[in-house]
């Protein structure tokens, strides 16, 4: 018997039948809709209007309109663009489009849906329903998705997570525009249980929000959770709800909850309030985190401690004149007397460049830290100091406090109550706070600073997006975002004061107004329970005036003093401390030209202009009051001279036209900055303009007036302020 070889055909792979019609092309599917493209139109967008060879609609909504133009006959039959937004494609890109299918990422999908439109099984053979639709980008396929609903449950944006090995990435995806990018305005999530709740609890981000709503709580979240731009943000559905809002227990939460709450009220919330997190909980510990602890969350909200932003109608506490006469409980002690400094109060003290604030703030705070007097202001025991400054380094800090003539029955207390930093090289953004907080509890271990003092501001200022100090809005951000936020999480009886600059006014203004003479006075003075200036009359003479402004007690009288054998005293001085008045206009001209030209640099390079010395003088003569060429010319070499401008010449580093015939380089300003390419936020997947900080490399010598190399590029030291 010969052998025999058997074969099993069982798992061979289906081979085609003579019966089964061939897969058409990608082309001859198009072929077929354009053939059909009037009932195509018709179906997809039923408002649409025809116009001799051309269909008219008003978007890819269907709403009526021109602004969608799509061509009929001919070789562009099918080719359509929306004049509105630019978006344009041909007849496949169309359906894509109004049937909600990404061309290149769900071809299959978009195949299948024209098959059933068409209803050829022919063109069936496209689809492979084997998976589910799961939407994939570069990041690969999500791990969670959440849709955003308006009141009625009509679809407005989803949100996409994925989990990436850099960690979670979020991806809004606009249902209207029909783009991954976030709706304009952005809607709040759970709007269909918004409609039918009376108080609403906002958290940060979905997965929280959705814990909440699991244990019958309404929860909403803004979309990107704290990073939500608020200003971005419907807020409308919060109107006349009683909103709570619980943030995440770390930093950026406790800024999430300021400023969504201001959102809040200004949409007419019916009453805001902020959940304090219990002491001991974990960094980042949420609503999602309290209900898988199986925590329960109506009992913690009703108990716990809350900081009541707008009162519910009837609660804003109030006082009957007998109640007030009848209250004889003592007036909390001054932590500064009299009345300078109260507790949970904020101090600012102001002076000019070169007025000696940094060297009088350092003499009287260690004083207080001795529990000693100083120049009629006491405290009433010796209080814990934190003295974060940014100016002074760690050397020149020592050998400053050297110099400090302390009681010696009070030296031993002040050693260890006084605590100071060397020069810091932070902003008080978020990250500058989250630095912060932990070197304050660290240097006092289980004890409480009863004074935070800051020198200067200026150095380590924050306004968001707001812009530098001279700003009202930065200004109040500052405060009340940053500064406020650092006290809130160190002590919150503690006592604030600021070392801050001066603004150059004239002598009219100085004497009917001191205090407007503050960078950001509008906000500062609204916020601040004491002002105090330290004022030079006459620059030709050592004694200053200190003059203060009391919220919270009587007025102090201004006074004279000087610092005399290494200690500052009151001093006895003429009334008459001014300048010849013709000497007085002139230093005050020189300084307005002066502040002048440094912000304009400033602000042209942010909006991408930079300038040699050259031609900022013929860009700006007869503007601004600056005068002629020659006069500007001679202003900017003083500056050069006095360190207040410097020059770059890396062109290459900034994208920047070459220089031509410049002895020094383009002028440059401290912390000038010019606009750079868009960045992608990871976390809300939009593209944010940047600005590249712009480094000197070159500066004028006071002696010779030659330009040399820059040593240390983040380093500004500045004359003598006699401009």
């Amino acid at each position: 018997m010969s052998n025999i070889v058997w074969l099993d055909f069982n798992d061979a792979a289906d081979q085609p039948s003579e019966d089964q019609p061939s897969k058409p092309t990608t082309q001859e599917i198009k072929q077929r809709l354009l053939e059909r493209l009037p009932d195509v139109l018709g179906s997809l967008l039923p408002r649409g209007v025809t116009r001799g060879t051309q269909f008219l609609v008003g978007d890819l909504d269907g709403n009526r309109g021109k602004s969608l133009v799509i061509e009929l006959t001919g070789t562009k039959a099918g080719m359509w663009i929306d004049f509105a937004t630019n978006d344009r494609g041909d007849v496949l890109d169309l359906w894509g489009q109004v049937r909600g299918f990404n061309r290149h990422s769900q071809f299959p999908d978009l195949i299948a849906d024209i098959t059933q439109w068409l209803g050829d099984p022919a063109i069936a053979s496209y689809t492979v329903p084997t998976q589910p639709k799961v939407p994939t980008d570069e990041l690969g396929q999500y791990s969670h998705k959440w849709d955003y609903t308006d009141a009625n449950g009509k679809l407005i944006a989803c949100v996409y997570r994925y989990d990436t090995p850099e960690g979670k990435e979020f991806r809004p995806w606009d249902v209207r525009a029909r783009k991954m990018a976030a709706p304009n305005p952005r809607p709040l999530y759970n709007q269909e249980g918004l409609a039918t709740a009376d108080s609403v609890v906002l958290v940060e981000g979905e997965k929280a929000a959705d814990a909440l709503n699991s244990v019958g709580i309404t929860a909403t979240t803004a979309m990107n959770g704290a990073s939500a731009p608020t200003d971005k943000t419907d807020w409308s559905p919060l109107s006349g709800k009683d909103v709570l809002i619980w943030p995440d227990n770390d930093p950026s939460g406790i800024d999430y909850a300021q400023a969504a709450a201001q959102a809040c009220v200004a949409a007419k919330a019916a009453s805001v309030a902020i959940l304090q997190i219990p002491a001991g909980q974990p960094a980042k510990w949420d609503a999602a985190d309290a209900v898988a602890q199986g925590l329960d969350s109506g009992e913690f909200i009703a108990q716990a401690d809350k900081q009541i932003i707008k009162a519910e109608a009837g609660t804003i506490p109030t006082f009957k004149l007998g109640e007030l006469l009848d209250d004889d409980s003592p007036i909390p002690a001054d932590l500064i007397a009299p009345r300078v400094l109260t507790p949970s109060g904020m101090l600012v003290f102001g002076g000019a460049p070169k007025v000696g604030k940094s060297d009088f703030l350092l003499s009287w705070l260690t004083h207080m830290a001795a529990g000693a007097e100083f120049l009629g202001m006491a405290p009433p025991r010796p209080l814990r100091v934190f003295y974060l400054q940014a100016e002074v380094q760690y050397h020149y800090l020592r050998e400053r406090v050297k110099e400090i003539q302390l009681p010696a029955s009070r030296l031993l207390v002040a050693r260890e109550n006084f605590i100071a930093t060397p020069q810091l090289r932070l902003i008080l953004d978020e990250d500058g706070i989250n630095q912060v907080i932990p070197a304050i509890n660290r240097a006092f271990n289980d004890g409480l600073p009863d004074i935070i003092a800051i020198d200067p501001i200026r150095n380590v200022f924050d306004g968001g997006d707001g812009g530098g100090e001279n700003d009202n809005g930065a200004m109040l951000f500052f405060l009340s975002q940053r500064v406020e936020q650092l006290r809130h999480a160190i002590n919150p009886e503690a006592g604030i004061i600021l070392a801050h600059h001066t603004r150059k006014l004239g002598k009219k203004q100085f004497e009917e107004d001191p205090f407007q003479a503050l960078a950001g006075a509008g906000s500062l003075r609204g916020y601040y329970t004491t002002g105090m200036l330290l004022f030079r009359p006459d620059e030709t003479r050592s004694a200053r005036q200190l003059i203060f402004e009391l919220r919270n007690g009587p007025g102090l009288p201004q006074f004279n003093l000087d610092k005399v054998d290494g200690e500052w005293r009151p001093v006895e001085t003429s009334d008459r401390l001014v300048n010849q008045s013709h000497g007085e206009k002139l230093d005050a001209e020189r300084r307005r030209k002066q502040d002048i030209i440094l912000q304009l640099i400033f602000e042209e390079a942010a909006q991408g202009r930079v300038y040699t010395a050259n031609q900022f003088a013929e860009a700006f003569e007869g503007k601004a009051g600056l005068g002629a060429n020659r006069t500007i010319n001679e202003r900017l070499a003083v500056l050069a001279t006095k360190g207040y401008l410097k020059f770059f010449r890396d062109t290459d580093h900034y994208n920047l036209p070459p220089l031509v015939r410049s002895k020094y380089g383009y002028l440059c300003v401290e912390k000038m900055t010019i606009p750079g390419s868009n960045a992608l936020n990871h976390e809300t997947g939009e593209l944010i303009p940047s600005q590249i900080p712009v480094l000197p490399t070159h500066y004028k010598c006071p002696q010779t007036g030659a330009a040399l190399p820059v040593e240390n590029p983040n380093i500004w030291i500045y004359q003598e302020d006699n401009l």
